[in-house]
């Protein structure tokens, strides 16, 4: 056995892992996700339409040929509302189906990974998969580096000082209610931006803190953009974007 794999452990049969696969870039995985990617028996994700999948993109470099791997495609991610009934019928039926395909992996005693971007329980669909399987079956869920972090780290972005306080807000709120609590905080994380990019940038003008917020498009990736929130004038941003405005506490 390698130093690697004594350090990030070995995968328990008829187990569910959540593995945090990091914000983009697989150098950011911690050891044990690592060592899960390679020791689970099966390996599972999930995907937009299409799409090879984001977190299946970053564990790539670490994935051997012949693994038994099981992809589960959305079949919506940002094309309605989030708080239509429409979403909530599909995603709901779908989750449930999802999860009932786990089960029977987990009941023929077979450990599963199911990678998660950036951190399992921060806006994370493998939520929707513990709190449906846990009450049945072990589960273990491995801590990733968020989406947040790698992309104030990228920006150069300090993001809180002393005593700031710190809001994580969805871009999906309504245009009011960003302003609301931009103005309540003294340093924000905007996520979900896509096709709210728009709204967002008002919300963040009318809050008066414009001149202070960072727009960070696949922070972490090959591809990565970052530029002031007040140089895009785009009504839509990348699906994997995000705004940030550093605090500005007292600096020692």
């Amino acid at each position: 056995m390698t130093g690697l794999e004594t350090l990030a452990g070995t995968a328990t049969a008829g187990t569910l892992y959540g593995i945090g696969v990091g914000p983009g870039d697989v150098r950011y995985l911690t050891l044990r996700a690592a060592g899960l990617v390679s020791a689970v028996d099966v390996l599972a994700y999930f995907a937009k339409k299409g799409r090879v999948g984001n977190a299946r993109r970053i564990v790539a470099p670490l994935l051997a040929e012949g693994r038994d791997e099981r992809r589960f495609e959305y079949p919506l991610t940002d094309e309605v509302p989030a708080e239509s009934p429409e979403y909530h019928a599909t995603m709901g039926a779908f989750y449930r189906d999802t999860a009932g395909q786990l089960a029977g992996l987990l009941r023929q005693g077979r450990s599963v990974g199911l990678l998660a971007e950036g951190d399992p329980f921060f806006y994370g669909s493998f939520m929707h998969m513990w709190w449906r399987l846990a009450p049945d079956f072990p589960v273990e869920v491995v801590p990733g580096v968020t989406g947040m972090s790698g992309c104030w780290t990228r920006a150069n972005l300090p993001i809180t000082w002393g005593n700031d306080t710190l809001a994580v807000l969805p871009g999906t709120l309504e245009e009011e209610r960003l302003v609301e609590r931009l103005r309540l905080t003294d340093a924000a994380v905007i996520m979900k931006v896509g096709r709210n990019l728009a709204k967002v940038r008002r919300a963040v003008d009318a809050a008066g803190l414009l001149s202070r917020a960072v727009y960070v498009e696949r922070g972490t990736m090959q591809d990565e953009r970052i530029v002031p929130l007040a140089a895009c004038q785009a009504a839509t941003g990348a699906y994997f974007a995000m705004v940030l405005i550093a605090g500005q506490g007292r600096r020692l």
